[in-house]
């Protein structure tokens, strides 16, 4: 435990300070969220990191952030994944929907990264999400408390961002079963409790919710987040064949309290 706790540390630190080299004089604030901060990691979770910045990047500073979290970024027993979004403070205070990130890097975008260059600016709801949880965690690794950067979230706007992923995410139910599920359970206990929960808290709340018959495929979703790394993930068959029913059993209590 010590020494996967050193390793954090020091994956932590090496984002930092990759990101205090390329931007320079334009740093405004780097922040730890996400399950670190919010729930505990589990052992699958991101390092998930925010940064904040005068302007935006240039091509040189997207080259040398890319080629940076290529090194540090990763996805074994002692090597997290590392998420970095970067935004220009001008793009998300005031804060307007949906804001605009500047860059955004994540295990999951590694391969087409590497063969389409460096990520550019564009919309990203998410950030709704993020910010919230960064001014929550309340969690600098350099610069202010994120409350001197950032303007808080307005309750409509984060639930619209939470609302506005469902499609995406179910394209993925597949593929990555155990996220999509627990996301889900996120976006239902968020539109009732205007609070964004951990997953495996969420995955909680929505236990006592569920019809029975659909709780099987939650429980299991949530033992692998806690428990196992992706590569380590087994879903017996009976248990995967309810994972679209329970899909479906949270999609429409989402939809009942997005119609309100």
């Amino acid at each position: 435990m010590q020494t996967a706790r050193r390793a954090q540390t020091a994956q932590l630190a090496q984002t930092a300070r990759l990101v205090r080299d390329v931007l320079g004089p334009d740093l405004l604030g780097t922040y730890l969220h996400g399950s670190a901060v919010l729930g505990g990691l589990a052992p699958a979770s991101d390092l998930d990191v925010l940064t904040v910045a005068r302007r935006s990047l240039d091509d040189g500073q997207r080259h040398a952030l890319l080629t940076g979290l290529l090194e540090i970024s990763g996805l074994t027993a002692t090597v997290r994944p590392v998420e970095l979004t970067v935004v220009v403070q001008s793009g998300v205070r005031p804060w307007r929907f949906p804001p605009t990130g500047d860059f955004l890097y994540g295990e999951w975008l590694r391969d087409t990264l590497r063969a389409s260059g460096p990520p550019r600016p564009a919309p990203m709801p998410d950030l709704a999400l993020i910010l919230t949880m960064v001014l929550t965690g309340n969690h600098p690794l350099t610069g202010p408390p994120p409350a001197r950067l950032l303007d808080p979230v307005p309750p409509a706007d984060l639930i619209r961002a939470s609302v506005d992923g469902v499609p995406g995410l179910l394209t993925d139910l597949a593929d990555d079963t155990r996220n999509v599920l627990l996301t889900l359970a996120r976006i239902w206990t968020t539109l009732a409790t205007g609070d964004l929960k951990p997953k495996h808290t969420a995955a909680d709340w929505a236990l006592t919710r569920l019809p029975v018959q659909h709780r099987p495929a939650l429980r299991h979703a949530r033992h692998l987040y806690v428990t196992s790394l992706y590569e380590d993930e087994f879903w017996p068959g009976e248990v995967k064949d309810q994972v679209r029913p329970c899909a479906d059993a949270m999609l429409a209590r989402i939809d009942e309290l997005r119609r309100g």
